[in-house]
């Protein structure tokens, strides 16, 4: 069954997560239910002169527990850890979705995993190795650890994903741009699968200095479109959807969670720091048009909200200016204050928590919002999340650079 286009439908059949608030899917959830905070101090390196000591961290995670199954991939337990969570991740996905490994018809599925940075704990330590502890060489993997696609080719590879197989990379629209090229993918007949998402592991000296540089870190939380926010705070992990195309999953059985309905992206063309309210806009409508639905059947926003004084602010008016009396009504969320804000790999997380909303009927909270921002006056769904019929759901990721994308989410077809 096509769109009235022509275009091939899409459904979701399989999601898998890596996080600081839960480590599957099902944890994941339940962190939320619970206004879980994955925010505490640092650990895994000295901090040495850093101001900003705090982090959303995976802690405590065995790769090789996790990831002992695999068999095609014979150097997964040598990869670097964005490649780790992206391939338990994706493996969380595939079997939800039931298909069979290695993938029947490898030509036509896809394996379009990005990374806003790649490996850059592995960059670190190699640099430190070299030129810290004076070491003639570095490990003998490093390059293939260090690149932005090997989490891509991991994933391939295990599943026997012969199609397109390749990374995306635009800052935190990383995860939602790969969603929306798979999509795109299946829409036009190229593939009939696709495993798509993002995963990012970049929390190291080195780069908490960058992000002290540029003065977006908060000292204390992550709390978005509260009055006390003051930036945010680095998290880290993995957000993978299987996508398959609609009759496909019909023919052979499978479980569809959801349909991805609406994908809009745009580019404020303006600034490399500072968002725009025009491309944040353009991009939820471009979605909803897509979709084919008005903004009023949206019952569920899961915002960027990073925290930042501006983009609360700036998201906010683009809700207000797109759904007029509408935003008023929305649920709207930022589940970066629970867990974190991890780059590339948000609008992974961020879909999942779309996709289980729908699911459960209850939408997650903003946690940490007890004084909201006169500015930011919308339904936030503060501290506590909430029971609400939800049919339809968007997701928003608006990047550095002013790289905006949203998703519409919608039930499944009947």
């Amino acid at each position: 069954m096509a769109k009235p286009n022509g275009a091939r439908r899409v459904v979701v059949t399989g999601m898998g997560v890596v996080s600081p608030i839960g480590t599957t899917v099902d944890e994941f959830w339940a962190g939320m239910r619970a206004s879980k905070s994955g925010v505490g101090p640092i650990e895994g390196f000295p901090p040495e002169d850093l101001k900003v000591l705090i982090a959303a961290q995976i802690k405590g995670w065995d790769h090789r527990s996790r990831l002992r199954h695999f068999q095609r991939d014979k150097i997964i337990m040598h990869a670097d850890r964005y490649s780790w969570f992206a391939a338990a991740a994706a493996d969380e996905a595939v079997k939800m979705a039931g298909l069979n490994v290695p993938f029947d018809e490898p030509y036509r599925a896809a394996c379009i995993i990005g990374s806003g940075a790649g490996g850059l704990v592995t960059f670190e330590k190699a640099y430190r190795d070299l030129f810290i502890e004076n070491k003639r060489a570095t490990h003998p993997l490093t390059l293939l650890r260090i690149i932005g696609s090997s989490a891509a080719a991991h994933v391939g590879i295990e599943f026997g994903i012969r199609g397109p197989t390749f990374a995306t990379c635009s800052a935190c629209s990383t995860a939602t741009h790969a969603i929306g090229v798979g999509r795109d993918y299946i829409q036009h007949g190229m593939v009939d699968v696709a495993v798509v998402g993002a995963s990012e592991s970049v929390i190291n000296y080195g780069t908490m200095k960058a992000w002290q540089a540029l003065h977006v870190l908060s000292p204390e939380g992550i709390f978005p479109f509260s009055k006390k926010r003051n930036g945010t705070v680095l998290g880290e992990g993995a957000g993978i959807l299987v996508l398959e195309e609609l009759e496909h999953a019909k023919a052979r059985g499978a479980r569809i969670l959801c349909e991805l309905a609406g994908y809009g992206m745009t580019s404020d063309a303006k600034d490399m720091v500072n968002p725009g309210i025009e491309g944040p806009r353009e991009a939820m409508r471009l979605a909803l048009d897509e979709a084919g639905v008005p903004g009023t059947e949206i019952q569920y926003l899961n915002a960027h909200g990073t925290a930042t004084a501006i983009n609360d602010e700036n998201e906010t008016n683009a809700i207000k200016e797109l759904y007029g009396k509408h935003a008023y009504k929305l649920a709207i969320s930022s589940t970066k204050s629970m867990h974190g804000h991890p780059l590339g790999a948000g609008g992974g997380l961020e879909a999942v928590a779309c996709i289980k909303a729908m699911q459960e009927n209850w939408v997650p909270p903003t946690i940490g919002l007890d004084d909201p921002d006169p500015k930011c006056d919308l339904d936030y769904v503060p501290n506590v999340g909430r029971d609400l019929q939800v049919t339809y759901t968007m997701s928003n990721s608006f990047a550095f650079g002013g790289l905006n994308t949203s998703l519409v989410f919608g039930p499944a077809p009947a």
